[in-house]
């Protein structure tokens, strides 16, 4: 029996309408996830009838302006362009692709809201907000500072032993 093997498929590319429609989609999901951790923590909080400490308010401060310039800065990159008569001229960037800005900033909305949701139960669990600014000192490191440090230094061309030599004729030469 012979294994055949699959040719890869070539990735299927959206069309602007699917993009932009997918963006909305996208700029629906992480605005209900927003309300959503919001609304379950001011419900619990004020039912618990957990005295509020400046503390609380402070982080809740915190988490609002970080859910509100995550989602600005979303809306922005996917708003579609469209001309005086509706048609889309373009779609703004795809939210959804891989490996872009949009996911970084998704994964800090993500990581907002599970702060906040867990925090309920405990105010150590504010500390989780730190991971943000460690992931993005890591990217760094990993993909600008570690490889400008220790890049090996650029090798001299090798010069041929004819080129040599005239050198070292010219070097001596210039002494006398």
């Amino acid at each position: 029996m012979e294994i055949t093997k699959k040719k890869p498929e070539k990735e299927k590319t959206k069309g602007t309408k699917q993009i932009a429609k997918d963006n909305w989609e996208t700029l629906c999901f992480y605005r209900n996830m927003i309300l959503g951790a919001n609304g379950l923590y001011f419900c619990i909080m004020t039912l618990l009838g957990r005295s509020y400490f400046s503390f609380d308010i402070g982080m809740f401060a915190i988490c609002c302006m970080i859910y509100i310039a995550c989602y600005q800065f979303l809306s922005y990159m996917g708003k579609p362009k469209t001309s005086s008569d509706g048609q889309l001229l373009d779609c703004g960037v795809d939210l959804n692709m891989q490996q872009g800005l949009a996911e970084h900033i998704k994964d800090m909305i993500i990581l907002t809201c599970a702060t906040q949701i867990v925090s309920i139960l405990s105010n150590y669990f504010w500390l989780l907000l730190l991971g943000a600014p460690i992931r993005a000192f890591y990217m760094l490191w990993v993909s600008v500072i570690a490889p400008w440090i220790f890049a090996p230094p650029e090798e001299e061309e090798e010069i041929s032993d004819k080129k040599r030599q005239k050198m070292e004729r010219k070097m001596k030469r210039q002494q006398r």
